[in-house]
């Protein structure tokens, strides 16, 4: 078991050595699918057999009830659970076994799931740590995936796993669940047209007041044992230390198992950067925080801010500015994703355009211009479709981009948010917690696919 695992870590790094000159300039808008793909499409009579990989809670929470939603419109169905933990083992056996009806198999690990079991896809809800190098083990196997976000914390990782789900051909959704929800392809759609104008300004926050957030119960600490699990598995590539139960149920407060905000809530929103203004990642990042409040053993910040610069590389005068600050400490604000141009803002919180801050008469005439003072609407007022060919009537981000994987594992086409959406997200984090974790800018090595923070290959 452990040379097995030896063996993965060892061909991912090999991998990963080569894997430059296939990604330079990667985009997010890239829409072709290797002959090995369509080689594999699945008839529409043919049901699909989808094993989960990670009983997490939101495995549990989002990502089967989404499936379950489609499952008897799409023919597909869950027959395993793999996860190195007995106990997640056998919750995730009995739950799925409640909800679908079906007998379900249970894998300790997931090379005796690909080994003896014949499935055609897995949905991977592990650590974030873990994303991208369960997508390398799924792409080897040659099975389409759905894969939570962040993708990857690390450059490294996430060179792997973009290059191996391309070189396999399989299809791949990431789980940016904005990406199939209508209020933001409208928004994409309005902001594309050119009838926004350019955007000048982003301005988005996550804040809550939760000291429990990533936590659990003390007592469930206390629960689980080492031998419970595989350790040495969990850890894959991350520099190994002796056993804690916190580190393995609360990965979360701990780099580099996770950069914590960034990962988490961060990826989601950046995104929308990246989709909305056809851009792949920043230019520069200045971010910085700390445990301000919440002193409870972790290293992942209660708080940060961070500021991304981003246009066009080969033109440093033009582009905009992003400003993302997140809090477990108070709540207020919320969250809020709000877009600027010289006219007005597009606020997703609330789903609408307004000229509030656009060019005024009163400023404009001192200058003689005109004013620019955008017509207020909603977005649900735009006709837009999302990816997706089936009416469930539950107009549910997750569900839909769940419903939309599950329509390209058939059609073989790229899904709303293929592997490089993740990988793009990807860049984005690590240059913000590489300026976090250093004091210094970071930027992007477009050839070398590296973050830098001072000029230098950030590394934990």
């Amino acid at each position: 078991m452990h040379s097995n695992r030896r063996k993965f870590i060892k061909d991912a790094s090999l991998l990963s050595a080569g894997v430059i000159s296939g990604i330079s300039g990667v985009s997010a808008s890239s829409s072709s699918m290797s002959a090995e793909s369509y080689r594999r499409i699945i008839g529409s009579n043919d049901r699909i057999n989808v094993g989960i990989v990670g009983f997490s809670s939101r495995a549990k929470g989002s990502l089967i009830p989404a499936f379950q939603n489609h499952a008897k419109n799409q023919n597909c169905q869950i027959v395993g659970v793999s996860d190195i933990w007995n106990r997640r083992r056998e919750d995730g056996k009995a739950f799925l076994e409640e909800k679908t009806g079906n007998k379900i198999k249970t894998w300790r690990n997931n090379e005796e799931m690909y080994d003896k079991n014949k499935i055609d896809a897995v949905i991977i809800s592990t650590a974030d740590f873990q994303h991208a190098l369960h997508t390398v083990q799924a792409a080897n196997a040659k099975k389409d995936v759905y894969v939570e976000k962040p993708f990857a914390e690390t450059m490294a990782d996430a060179r792997v796993g973009l290059k191996a789900a391309n070189d396999a051909g399989i299809v791949l959704q990431v789980g940016s669940q904005r990406r199939s929800g209508k209020n933001y392809h409208a928004a994409e759609k309005y902001i594309k047209s050119g009838a926004f104008g350019d955007v000048v300004m982003v301005e988005m926050t996550w804040n809550v007041n939760q000291p429990g957030r990533w936590r659990v119960y003390p007592n469930k600490v206390s629960d689980i044992k080492e031998s419970d699990t595989d350790w040495k598995r969990y850890l894959m590539n991350r520099p190994y230390e002796k056993w804690d139960p916190r580190k393995y149920l609360e990965y979360r407060l701990f780099w580099p198992l996770s950069s914590g905000i960034p990962g988490q809530w961060m990826a989601h929103q950046i995104d929308t950067v990246h989709w909305f203004s056809g851009l792949a990642h920043p230019r520069s990042v200045a971010a910085n925080g700390g445990i301000y409040l919440w002193k409870d053993g972790r290293s992942n910040f209660d708080t940060m801010t961070a500021v991304f610069d981003y246009g066009p590389l080969n033109d440093l005068s033009s582009g905009f500015q992003v400003v993302y600050s997140s809090r477990f400490t108070n709540s207020a604000g919320g969250t809020k994703e709000i877009y600027y141009s010289n006219g007005g803002e597009l606020n997703m919180k609330t789903n609408k355009v307004t000229p509030n801050g656009g060019l005024s008469e009163r400023h404009s005439k001192s200058m003689n211009m005109k004013p620019n003072q955008l017509d207020e609407f909603s977005l649900s007022s735009i006709k837009t479709k999302v990816v997706t060919s089936a009416n469930t009537g539950v107009d549910d981000m997750t569900s839909n981009h769940m419903l939309n994987w599950l329509e390209c594992i058939r059609s073989r086409e790229k899904t709303n948010a293929p592997v490089e959406v993740g990988y793009n997200h990807s860049i984005a984090n690590i240059m913000t917690t590489a300026s976090m974790r250093t004091g210094l800018k970071a930027t992007f090595d477009v050839k070398n696919q590296d973050v830098l923070a001072g000029g230098k290959v950030f590394q934990y």
